[in-house]
């Protein structure tokens, strides 16, 4: 849309509320600076109030500021009232929120802004005590019995961004039914500058607000202690591991973790300091090699067998180990992944604890290579939408049908083990990881000797994620264009491979070449997955926490190099229509 056609709809539909946030913020001084810094630029106000921010089914994210599509004490507050009043629908308030936040700006503000709301709501509080890991909110709500759990976090999105994310009382981040009834108690809430707030002292002096902190650390860090499967015979003092929470939350979790398992830990000093800007990092994505660079460097100074590195709220952990030739490799999300099921389960097999009928959960976007190692071993697999929501929501689903849980995981360096988490775990998967480096060099192996036995076995699978940037709400529009393209103009082949089904998952519903047509079980949700002849597929979806399209590719070869090179012939042929398009 171009600014003439900005303005236009700005000043149809959201001049009202921009003047109501303007009168409301002479008393907010950081965010009346922000909203005068865009006077007199039709395109921010436009951005900043051409909608209010989206509640999707995590909760809420995006850019920190003034206005109603921003993340600000009100967007907070405005969720918060409706999650109120949605558990005081349901009859359970007095189960109580656990909240808990991350080291971004801003994020021990919102997470106070939370609790309070909450508590003028005359609903019970459990604040943690300073920020601590995503998954510990997911157990803690578990262990409490709490009736809902919010954190506040942006995980590694840029720092200008800064996050709201709901749990149920599974510990599982919020699925579309849950968000959609507590987004329609939000909508009720016309005025965000009315919604009452509790002062602290009186909600303490209440009982309203409670804090929390050492207690819940010790039984989470027990509880993922346990999961350990090593026998005894290999020696964990022999590992040496480096390790870096990238400034944000994992900074004493993880570490204490693997110490007290017996691991040699050297940690990035310069990176164990909650930092909101991140400022030794581009970003804080451990997906991104990028992000290594640091903890390289003290890796080839005491010649570690890995460097780990989770993001701000510590649920992904990233790998990066010894190459053989003097430098270190990164390990991909899938490629951990399959070394992570392939370990647990030889190790489960060998203590005896191997289930009857286990599960192995993994989204759409991730290798086949699982599936492939999986049925293998006679686990089952289960397929889910992209989000480790769906995977926390398929364990509570396999509950009492006899079926038993062993790993759930997804390309995007999430995994979980033990399942008193439903989210994914980066100290969970710290600590498992730690122990299969500590078992493979027992047994004088690395995790690429381990990876390439996997890939003579399995075959050669490769994988590949790019995003396109679109920002604002004119690269949403072109999101949505792209995407429409795609559906209404299928390829019927690309770089030379035969297109064998096209799923639609907002249809719900797949078509194939000779015209069948099967139905899709899972929800409903804006993506494309293309499947190849040959076992090889690509998948597009517009990202629900950035404003990015992402294209997801997979292929199997029977080397390494047939792999790569079809890998670079299907990713070139996708880009040129994406890019023709977009």
């Amino acid at each position: 849309m171009n600014g003439a056609g900005q303005t236009a709809k700005w000043t149809e539909e959201r001049r009202a509320h921009y003047e109501t946030w303007r009168r409301h913020l002479a008393a907010d001084p950081d965010l009346a600076a922000d909203l005068e810094r865009m006077e007199g630029d039709a395109a921010a106000l436009y951005d900043a109030f051409c909608a209010d921010l989206a509640f999707g089914t995590g909760g809420l994210r995006g850019v920190m500021g003034a206005g109603t599509n921003r993340m600000n004490r009100y967007t907070v507050r405005r969720a918060t009232a409706g999650l109120a009043r949605y558990l005081k629908k349901q009859g359970v308030p007095d189960r109580g929120v656990v909240v808990a936040y991350d080291s971004r700006r801003w994020s021990d503000l919102f997470a106070k802004e939370t609790a309070l709301t909450l508590a003028a709501a005359g609903i019970p509080v459990y604040l943690f005590d300073d920020i601590r890991p995503t998954p510990e909110l997911s157990f803690a709500v578990r262990e409490l019995g709490a009736a809902a759990g919010v954190v506040i976090t942006a995980s590694h999105n840029p720092p200008e961004y800064n996050g709201y994310k709901v749990y149920g009382p599974d510990g599982c981040q919020a699925v579309p039914e849950l968000a959609g009834a507590i987004y329609r108690e939000i909508a009720g809430v016309e005025d965000p500058f009315a919604v009452p707030v509790a002062g602290e002292e009186e909600a303490r002096r209440s009982g309203l607000l409670r804090t929390i902190g050492r207690e819940i650390d010790d039984r989470y860090i027990a509880r993922v202690r346990a999961l350990g499967l090593l026998s005894g015979g290999e020696e964990r003092g022999a590992v040496t591991l480096v390790y870096t929470p990238l400034h944000g939350t994992g900074g004493k979790a993880v570490p204490r973790v693997l110490e007290e398992a017996g691991y040699r830990v050297v940690c990035v000093e310069e990176q164990m300091r909650p930092d909101p800007e991140f400022s030794t990092v581009a970003s804080p994505n451990p997906e991104d090699p990028a992000a290594f660079e640091r903890g390289l460097e003290r890796a080839r100074e005491v010649g570690a067998d890995a460097v780990l590195a989770t993001d701000p709220d510590c649920d992904r952990v990233g790998v990066a180990v010894p190459d053989g030739n003097g430098g270190y490799a990164y390990l991909t999300g899938n490629q951990i992944g399959v070394l992570l099921l392939d370990y647990i389960l030889q190790r489960r097999k060998a203590l005896g604890t191997a289930p009857e009928h286990g599960v192995m959960i993994k989204t759409i976007v991730t290798s086949e290579m699982g599936r492939a190692i999986a049925g293998a071993w006679g686990l089952e697999t289960i397929d889910v939408l992209t989000g480790f929501k769906f995977i926390g929501e398929q364990i509570g689903k396999l509950e009492g049908t006899g079926r038993t849980f062993v790993f759930g995981y997804e390309e995007s360096c999430g995994y979980l083990i033990g399942d008193f988490v439903r989210d994914k775990d980066g100290v969970q998967a710290s600590a498992m990881v730690a122990e299969m480096i500590a078992y493979h060099k027992a047994a004088g192996k690395t995790l690429l000797d381990r990876l390439e036995e996997l890939y003579k076995e399995y075959g050669y699978y490769r994988e590949r994620l790019v995003s396109v940037t679109l920002p604002g709400a004119e690269g949403q529009a072109r999101m949505a264009q792209s995407m429409s393209r795609w559906r209404e103009a299928p390829p019927s082949e690309i770089a030379g491979l035969a297109v064998e089904e096209v799923q639609d998952y907002l249809a719900g519903r797949a078509r194939t070449a000779s015209g069948g047509e099967r139905v899709l079980d899972l929800p409903k949700s804006d993506v494309l997955k293309f499947v190849l002849g040959g076992g090889h597929w690509f998948c597009l979806r517009p990202s629900g926490t950035e404003p990015k399209l992402k294209i997801y590719f997979g292929v199997r070869g029977q080397s390494g190099e047939e792999a790569r090179e079809l890998l670079e012939r299907l990713h070139r042929a996708v880009m040129e229509r994406v890019e023709g398009g977009v």
